[in-house]
């Protein structure tokens, strides 16, 4: 699958993943990133790939390794599921707010505008978002693009390209 534009001249690594524990190592070293800096808590990540290529259990493991407790559900038919982020020794204050989105039943990329995720996506917190081509150019650049590709039967790549400053500083602590 080709890197998306935004992110075609953007750093990038590529981790494999062949069971589900390396997709939730991958997850547990990009939460302690964005635990050792608090800026980074408000990211934006973008989540690319077939149907079954790994994304919503990524971000099952991403939002658990940040202390989300309860269960966390794949926001496919909600379209998105809010979380809560517990305050951290780094990060003190109020707890800082998640949301996790699915565009997959997207048809236009209005949708995106008349679900009112533009304000939502406007406001301080992680946003997580699966198939955000749905949306087009309207969803802002992510900071981290994650893109879930099929290596065989059970094998995978997760290849993760940082196009702003925000996702460098991520991408330079997962290194």
């Amino acid at each position: 699958m080709p890197v998306s534009a935004s992110a075609a001249n953007a750093p990038a690594l590529t981790w494999t993943a062949v069971t589900e524990d390396d997709t939730a190592r991958l997850a547990q070293q990009l939460a302690q990133a964005m635990g050792a800096q608090p800026a980074l808590a408000d990211a934006l990540l973008t989540l690319r790939g077939n149907l079954g290529a790994g994304k919503t259990t990524f971000v099952r493991h991403l939002l658990r390794a940040l202390g989300v407790t309860g269960r966390i559900k794949s926001p496919t038919y909600a379209l998105v599921e809010p979380y809560e982020l517990p305050a951290t020794a780094a990060r003190a204050g109020a707890p800082l707010p998640a949301w996790h989105a699915d565009l997959y039943r997207f048809d236009d990329p209005r949708e995106w505008e008349d679900a009112g995720l533009r304000e939502l996506f406007a406001t301080p917190g992680l946003k997580l978002v699966e198939w955000p081509e749905k949306a087009a150019t309207l969803l802002p650049m992510a900071d981290l693009d994650l893109h879930f590709l099929h290596d065989g039967d059970d094998a995978r790549r997760i290849v993760v390209a940082a196009p702003t400053a925000r996702g460098a500083q991520l991408l330079a602590a997962l290194a």
